[in-house]
């Protein structure tokens, strides 16, 4: 046993669930000054008392004893302060390490294909067109149509190269983060929490590909307060990239009869997005007015003022018949939590199962699933 990893691990995962040192050592039920010189790395303990810490810390005794890597390069930055986010940090560190770990047993790693762009951008001071420069060259290394919808965004991102890992969090203030390369990613982790929206989801996973192509001079995990030139800027990406202005003119020509409420709803269809999406795209021509002129018009159609998180047309949950933490957003037909699951990680568990490079249950912690899920997703293999 290396007691300056068990120390050093202890404090990652205690302050990752917000205790104490007395705390801990009173679930774990032994004295303060045991668990400090443990913590300190001044006493190696016996495998009963490592066992009752894990217990309480709710891991695994091999938690304590592997180093535990800890990120530098990655942007997390929220309104307000979050009590969780070291826990967070520490959830991402260890997927990350899980997907490495699988890409690099299977040999099987995809290019990123936007660092070459992330670098020419890097000259162009933030502000004017970069934004918009940005997401039409991104589009275009993508090989996307000027006038295509993207359908689906969690496959696009992992074709560039990109690891996609959707975490829920009872959190309306956090949306999203970003993992540079040096980092074990790039990678994007993506709020997808019951009370936000799927489209929500979407453009938060675009929203921080603009952060890993346009900012990448600002990943640094000790940073916590937005940037909001920054924080714009990654919005305006967001918007061009889903919603390319060429395709967002014809399509709004196109419903140019409809009431003015349907146009709206019908062209956010379309392309996957908010309507705040869609209004934001408007008022760049018509001005902040056509704000709250669809919030009236919603109003008279439906007796409703709109709220923050709102999305109209929603579906409840029992129309879908997937797992209840991605199943309870209000969202159109359309559009299910379907449009956002990961593919290749899955992929990449199953032929690491088929190769017996790991186990069954291995496969279960890496995906976050729980034996019983897993032995299903395993028996529906075909």
């Amino acid at each position: 046993m290396d007691k300056q990893v068990i120390g050093k691990n202890l404090r990652l995962l205690r302050n990752a669930k917000g205790l104490s040192q007395i705390q801990t050592a009173e679930l774990a039920g032994i004295s303060r000054l045991s668990y400090r010189n443990i913590e300190n790395g001044k006493s190696i303990p016996k495998v009963s008392t490592l066992q009752n810490i894990a217990s309480c810390l709710g891991v695994k005794v091999q938690d304590l004893l592997v180093p535990v890597n800890t990120l530098t390069k990655a942007r997390f930055r929220a309104l307000k302060k979050m009590n969780n986010r070291e826990s967070i940090l520490l959830d991402v560190t260890k997927w990350l390490s899980d997907y490495n770990f699988l890409e690099e047993s299977l040999n099987d790693r995809k290019e990123y294909r936007f660092k070459d762009l992330a670098a020419d951008l890097s000259s162009i001071p933030v502000g004017g067109n970069r934004a918009k420069l940005a997401a039409e060259k991104a589009r275009q290394l993508l090989k996307l149509d000027s006038k295509e919808p993207i359908h689906d965004i969690t496959g696009l991102l992992e074709s560039a190269g990109i690891k996609l890992y959707p975490i829920a969090l009872a959190s309306d203030g956090f949306f999203g983060l970003s993992v540079a390369e040096e980092d074990g990613g790039p990678a994007v982790i993506v709020n997808v929490w019951e009370r936000i929206s799927v489209e929500r989801w979407i453009f938060s996973a675009a929203h921080e590909l603009g952060h890993l192509i346009l900012h990448m001079d600002s990943y640094n995990v000790e940073e916590t307060l937005e940037d909001k030139e920054q924080e714009m800027e990654a919005n305006v990406f967001a918007s061009y990239f889903l919603m390319p202005e060429e395709a967002f003119l014809s399509e709004w020509e196109e419903t140019y009869g409809l009431p003015f409420l349907d146009r709206v709803l019908k062209v956010k269809r379309i392309f996957q997005v908010s309507y705040k999406t869609v209004l934001y795209r408007l008022s760049e021509n018509l001005g902040n007015s056509i704000w709250g002129k669809f919030q009236n018009v919603y109003k008279q159609k439906t007796g409703r003022t709109l709220k923050g998180a709102d999305e109209p047309e929603g579906l409840s949950a029992d129309k879908f018949h997937q797992t209840p933490e991605r199943l309870r957003s209000q969202e159109p037909e359309s559009l299910s939590p379907l449009h956002f699951i990961e593919n290749r990680l899955y992929k990449l568990v199953r032929t690491a199962i088929d190769n017996e490079l790991i186990s069954l249950n291995r496969g279960a912690e890496i995906l976050r699933l729980n034996t019983k899920t897993m032995r299903e997703v395993a028996s529906s293999w075909v």
